[in-house]
């Protein structure tokens, strides 16, 4: 499946921006583990990596990593650049659902 083709589903797609070399990225990613079992199966969490995606990056204007992007039907919905707690993860996707 393309990336189009996931964003495009009828639940949300959360995508994490991130990168081998970024320690917030690494950071992110239990935090992550956490906001998956919080929503089950109410949203998709994917993570692309920016060196071997850049075309995908530069498409969404990623500047930074870590950055989330939520899409809803392909189309994108919220978006944060950073590491944040679970909850305001949470929080934010839920106000899609």
């Amino acid at each position: 499946m393309t990336f189009p083709e996931i964003i495009q589903l009828n639940k949300l797609v959360l995508v994490d921006f991130t990168a081998a070399w970024c320690g917030p990225c690494k950071m992110l990613a239990p935090v992550l583990h956490e906001v998956k079992e919080a929503l089950g199966d109410t949203a998709s969490i994917i993570k692309i990596d920016v060196d071997q995606n850049p075309a995908i990056a530069s498409e969404y204007q990623v500047q930074g990593v870590p950055t989330l992007i939520l899409f809803k039907e392909g189309k994108q919905v919220w978006r944060q650049s950073g590491v944040l707690p679970k909850q305001a993860i949470v929080s934010a996707v839920q106000k899609f659902i």
